[in-house]
């Protein structure tokens, strides 16, 4: 049964023993009654006193025996409330889910037919048969929905079957769990191989002398290609899909095979059947058939048929002899292991790191003897050590010297690279977006420690004993300030002042200071392209640019060597050739850096973009001049690539989007940068809405000493209840991002009754980012980290830009300027 019900049974058993050990105690104590009365009459002589003892021990009883817990007298059966398992059962049934219902110690309560079918015998979910480590991830889910509430486990298989499972905690104590078992539709490796004999593979495998189909378990045909149906059929275009394969065949009296349409005199086929389902003998199969010049026992010649079948398939393929030596290799496999041409190793153990060695010659072995099997084995290539890949097994028999057939994905292919590129790009976003946060967090520190050092050196002149310790923190707080920068370029949220440009005016702008910079031993050799197109782009970015990729080429040069600086233009028709999966088609103006350097290792090439990722030495390098690098061209809408060979040098190829004249619509600006001003002593009031209040203390206190008057506040919320309790304010200095209300939202509110107050915003985040959530207008900006005379310059400049007479709202007095 796929039930557990035993709940009936268990309660009447439960009863019965009941009522049998309530009868029991109503003999026992009507036994003791009359040994007790027995004993008194000898005792005392008196008759009528024995008697009533005993009738008083009996009527008890027989009240006990009445009113005991759990008879009918009480109208409560006091028993524990057991589910009705065959209703659950009944449900899961109708549902047409493989469904099952677990107590607290594993026990299965429940379970549907399906559950059943999929699993003989109804095995507990944490017993289940599965491959490789299912029954653990079972476990694991199994311990999160105790835990959380629910779990959920992918990708479990048994045999061909795939499954997803859901597991929820149940019941009126959360006391069981409810399993949901849903299968995974995957493409059956015969519908992959019949789409491939029926397609291209198919033609080109006919061309190659190759007649091959693929056939079900009960032996009808699935699709083969068309030199197999031309030549069972004698036309190209026969359906042949559910007819009995066998049926096109003849044998002679030699046992030689035909295909049965055609006249004695032709060649006899060899006939090849390569399981598709190791542990199912009679199951699904690919047949290979080819001419056969002689008996039907595989030759040289007819093992080389076979081998350009291999060598044709878009996957690796491989093939060893029953001592595990490779016998065959395709190009996919070789390609995926890095072999060189006519370099075959010996064994596949010779593909694999040391440690994966033993494992998969003890596999291959198993898989060369006894019954045909299929299976899978992790281990790692020695030319990409840092991750596994699966290599399938499949024994085969029949086939000469050939035992055992290894599959291998090429991740090198055209999918795999696609697929590193995608995985590739949503870790630098994610990463780039940690930066950023990173950097506006430190530099709301940066700014509070700036200003305690700018407020200190008032009170100290040159020669004082701490003059030259509170120069030296803020010297290393400029410093970090440069990092906070180098993290907001990398996560593309840097302020950008985009120019239209032509890229070799920006390389002449910095070849002085990179003569300078590479030093002697280094020669430098500048190449323009002609027809370059003009590219939008901040100069002092792209000069930023330049200067990191330089200064790389230099440190992978130490005995000197060329540092080549190209520039050229590609046309949206050579864009498309490339066929880059992610250079979008447009007309590009390039730059390229390269080197003649040590180069970069292959398994490192991805990762030097990513911050803090250095190859140099500690203390040489801080990891962020190639993400800098990386951050500014994306931000520009331009893409990079590195290529680079081990001791042949590196590459880096810039692509940026030609500019088109009046294609582009500059958005209206809502932030300004205030012009520099000298810092001057100033009147009015200010004020100032900060969260943190570190930085609200230091701008306080420096506002204070200019001779402001300075009203804060702690977020947008008690800054407008400070606005409308004012007398007047002059000047609205905010931070953008805040808790309970921000400050453009702030601003928006206070815009309503002080339709004229000047706004100063800063923020640690960038300008750039900022745009797209400020809407209002007349706002200057101030970026974090911020010195005291930044921020006096910046308030001044604001104080500088109110008109005479304008009205801020409030009482209606106008503004008054700094003087």
């Amino acid at each position: 049964m796929g039930i557990n019900n035993h709940s009936s049974y268990k309660d009447d058993l439960v009863s019965l023993t009941a009522d049998r050990g309530g009868r029991y105690t109503l003999l026992v104590l009507i036994g003791a009654a009359a040994l007790c009365a027995a004993l008194i009459i000898h005792l005392v002589g008196d008759w009528a006193l024995g008697a009533g003892f005993a009738a008083t021990i009996i009527g008890l009883g027989a009240l006990f025996y009445v009113y005991r817990p759990g008879s009918a007298v009480l109208g409560v059966q006091e028993k524990e409330i057991v589910p009705d398992w065959a209703i659950a059962r009944a449900a899961a049934d109708i549902s047409g889910m493989a469904i099952a219902v677990t107590d607290r110690s594993g026990r299965l309560m429940c379970a549907s037919d399906l559950y059943g079918e999929w699993f003989p015998g109804y095995p507990a979910p944490t017993a289940l048969p599965l491959d490789r480590d299912g029954a653990q991830q079972l476990a694991e889910t199994m311990r999160s929905a105790w835990r959380d509430g629910e779990g959920d486990c992918e990708g479990l298989s048994k045999a061909a079957l795939r499954l997803d499972v859901k597991v929820l905690r149940s019941g009126r104590a959360d006391d069981y769990l409810v399993w949901h078992f849903r299968p995974v539709r995957r493409v059956s490796v015969m519908e992959r191989f019949a789409e491939m004999m029926t397609g291209d593979m198919g033609v080109k495998l006919g061309d190659a002398g190759l007649m091959v189909a693929i056939i079900g378990g009960e032996g009808r045909i699935r699709g083969g290609n068309e030199a197999f149906i031309s030549r069972a059929t004698g036309r190209v275009d026969a359906d042949m899909a559910g007819r009995d394969f066998a049926a096109y065949f003849r044998r002679d009296e030699e046992g030689r095979i035909f295909f049965a349409r055609e006249t004695p005199g032709m060649l006899p086929i060899a006939i090849f059947r390569v399981l598709l389902r190791g542990d199912q003998p009679d199951g699904p199969a690919l047949i290979v058939m080819i001419d056969q010049p002689g008996n039907a026992v595989l030759s040289g010649s007819s093992l080389s048929y076979f081998q350009a079948l291999l060598a044709l398939l878009p996957f690796g393929l491989a093939m060893t002899d029953r001592d595990g030596r490779l016998l065959f290799l395709n190009d996919s496999f070789a390609r995926a292991t890095n072999v060189a041409d006519g370099d075959m190793p010996a064994y596949p153990g010779d593909l694999v790191v040391a440690e994966d060695q033993a494992a998969l010659a003890a596999a291959v072995r198993r898989y060369a003897v006894g019954a045909q099997m299929t299976g899978d084995i992790a281990v790692r290539l020695r030319n990409r050590p840092e991750e596994a890949v699966a290599f399938s097994l499949a024994g085969v028999r029949g086939l000469g010297e050939a035992a055992v057939l290894l599959t291998l994905k090429d991740e090198n292919n055209e999918e795999g690279r696609l697929k590193k590129q995608v995985v590739q790009a949503t870790k630098m976003q994610a990463v780039g977006q940690l930066a950023g946060g990173v950097a506006h967090d430190f530099n709301n520190i940066l700014t509070a420690i700036i200003g305690h050092c700018d407020l200190m050196l008032m009170r100290h002149t040159p020669g004082d004993s701490d003059y030259d310790d509170i120069q030296q923190i803020k010297s290393n707080s400029n410093r970090a300030a440069g990092l906070t920068r180098q993290l907001l370029a990398f996560s593309r949220q840097q302020t950008l002042r985009p120019q239209v440009l032509q890229i070799p005016d920006i390389v002449a702008e910095v070849s002085n200071l990179l003569k300078r910079l590479i030093g002697e031993k280094v020669k430098l050799e500048v190449n323009h392209g002609r027809n370059l197109g003009m590219v939008r782009a901040d100069p002092g970015q792209m000069e930023q640019v330049i200067v990191n990729l330089a200064v790389n080429a230099r440190d992978a040069m130490p005995d000197g060597g060329t540092l080549t600086i190209q520039t050229f233009s590609i046309s949206e028709k050579q864009v498309k050739e490339m066929r880059s999966t992610v250079l979008p088609p447009a007309d590009y103006t390039g730059l390229r850096v390269t080197d003649t350097g040590v180069g970069i290792a292959p398994d490192l090439v991805s990762k030097i973009f990513e911050p803090f990722f250095t190859t140099k030495e500690v203390g040489k390098g801080t990891g962020l001049g190639l993400s800098t690098v990386y951050g500014i061209v994306k931000q520009s809408g331009g893409y990079i690539f590195a290529e680079s060979q081990p001791g042949h040098g590196t590459s880096f190829t810039i692509y940026l989007p030609v500019h088109v004249p009046g294609a582009e619509e500059v958005p209206p600006a809502t932030l300004r940068s205030l012009p520099p001003r000298r810092p001057v002593w100033g009147s009015g009031t200010i004020l100032l809405v900060e969260d943190e209040d570190m930085v609200r203390a230091v701008a306080e206190r420096a506002l204070t000493r200019q001779g402001y008057t300075v009203l804060t506040a702690a977020d947008g919320e008690q800054g407008l209840d400070v606005l409308n309790g004012a007398h007047k304010v002059d000047l609205l200095l905010s931070d953008v991002v805040m808790p309970n209300m921000d400050g453009p939202a702030m601003l928006r509110q206070a815009r309503l009754t002080h339709p004229n107050l000047p706004v100063l915003f800063m923020s640690g985040y960038a300008e750039e980012q900022l745009r797209k959530s400020i809407d209002v207008d007349n706002v200057a900006f101030l970026p974090k980290p911020f010195s005291v005379a930044q921020l006096s310059e910046a308030v001044a400049s604001a104080f500088a830009e109110i008109e005479p007479g304008a009205d801020n709202g409030g009482d209606g007095n106008s503004g008054r300027r700094a003087e």
